[in-house]
């Protein structure tokens, strides 16, 4: 029989991992080609032959999600894999009626054929939506770990944007590390506070060699999601954020609400923001889906050095720039903290956007008027830097999770929002986490 010719659409993570874990050095599949989209700039690339494997001398081709239809012509594709995260089931179905339209195969991959199986406990934190709060829930759990007496690494979902063979297994335990790597602002947001805490971070491309790796110098493997993705590993606990700033995405996005279906815990995360009635519709959703789950409810209280700071002045937000363009939030902690402590204006930063942050803001036009924190690479970077300095405002507040100042210059004065995840009643994850894996 002939390979089956196989197109895999991405965006530089799910894409890659399925691949390694199902099809590279599988002889009844050729995959042609990777499409790729969400990310600036990923496409135009090599899937490389180091990492390829034997069957691809070449390497693979990346190309741009809008070549889909013709990809699928050129090269008589049997199947189609969708594998990037965080979207509608809609689009998802609206995706799958082109690929069908074109005569391909729609496959949408599961945890069977994809998931790495552990040597150590797995916990996996993951979410419905971009932007929940799983962040500061996988830093809570590797504290409350921590206390337990276990040695913790977390291994980050991939976002792989630079050198494919150098990212192949990366290791962060200091700031150093960062810049070695030469991370993303992206990147950072999700490993500064990891190594702020002591905890070693893992990530890059191949998932198997980075859990094994891990391994040998930890006790409990903690798998920190992206997007709403789920786990690479098998997980021995799974833990899913859900917002209730979006109710209702708890069944209507993918793979969110396969998460929901997995969990063995929700966390019900920001109710002390929320809407009371929005919080009790997500309980009552994720109750429906997933009655076995325990359901913790918690907050993630703001805090700002100076609030003073803040009261009267013309302001720029700053948030983290995933949870406002895929995850489609019009606010985040920053605009939430610019309120609460009397900021007198919140300036609308799109008047100022140049380059690549502008482009941003017409790719993304649901995004309300804060500055999501862009910065897949160095150009964008200094878009970012030149946008915020260009802002006629009295001072910026940063709710990104990591300290800006340390990657771009801010010519104006600046407070930075802080938030960590507090559960609000019992159990709390440290009951549950006790209960589950006792002390060491």
């Amino acid at each position: 029989m002939s390979r089956i010719k196989t197109l895999i659409m991405g965006a530089a993570g799910r894409d890659f991992h399925n691949f390694n874990t199902f099809f590279r050095g599988n002889k009844d599949y050729e995959v042609v080609a990777f499409t790729a989209t969400q990310i600036p700039d990923i496409e135009g690339r090599l899937y490389p032959k180091e990492l390829a494997g034997d069957l691809y001398p070449a390497g693979i081709p990346i190309h741009a999600e809008a070549e889909l239809a013709e990809l699928i012509k050129k090269h008589n594709v049997d199947q189609v894999v969708f594998a990037y995260s965080d979207l509608p089931h809609e689009y998802v179905m609206h995706k799958a009626s082109q690929v069908n339209a074109l005569g391909a195969d729609f496959r949408l991959m599961g945890t069977k054929y994809t998931q790495v199986k552990s040597t150590k406990p797995v916990i996996s934190v993951c979410a419905v939506r971009t932007g929940s709060g799983k962040s500061q829930t996988t830093r809570r759990v590797s504290l409350i770990l921590r206390e337990m007496g276990y040695k913790v690494a977390a291994i980050r979902h991939p976002m792989p944007y630079g050198d494919l063979v150098k990212q192949a297994v990366q290791r962060f335990a200091t700031y150093e590390d960062l810049t070695k790597h030469e991370c993303t602002i992206e990147e950072r947001e999700e490993y500064e506070p990891h190594i702020d805490n002591g905890v070693i971070v893992y990530a890059g491309v191949d998932y198997e060699a980075i859990l094994r790796q891990a391994e040998q110098e930890v006790d409990i493997i903690l798998w920190d999601g992206g997007n709403n993705d789920f786990s690479f590993y098998v997980s021995d606990y799974q833990i899913v954020v859900a917002d209730p700033h979006r109710p209702g995405h708890e069944s209507t996005y993918y793979p969110g609400e396969t998460n929901v279906r997995m969990a063995d815990v929700f966390v019900i995360n920001k109710v002390d923001t929320a809407d009371p009635e929005s919080v009790i519709k997500v309980r009552e959703n994720l109750r429906r889906l997933n009655p076995n789950a325990v359901v913790i409810e918690g907050a993630s209280p703001l805090f700002v050095d100076d609030p003073a700071a803040i009261q009267g002045k013309r302001v720029l937000v700053v948030e983290d720039g995933p949870t406002l363009t895929h995850g489609e939030m019009a606010y985040g902690a920053g605009f939430v903290a610019a309120r609460r402590f009397g900021a007198a204006e919140i300036v609308d930063p799109r008047p100022f956007a140049v380059k690549s942050i502008a482009a941003t803001y017409v790719k993304y036009p649901k995004t309300g008027p804060i500055l999501p924190a862009m910065g897949y690479g160095e150009a964008q970077t200094r878009d970012l830097e030149a946008t915020i300095n260009a802002s006629d405002v009295d001072l910026v507040v940063i709710g990104t999770p990591i300290d800006l100042t340390r990657i771009i210059k801010i010519n104006k004065p600046y407070q930075r929002v802080r938030y960590e995840l507090q559960e609000i009643g019992q159990p709390t994850l440290e009951d549950l986490l006790k209960a589950k894996f006792g002390k060491k």
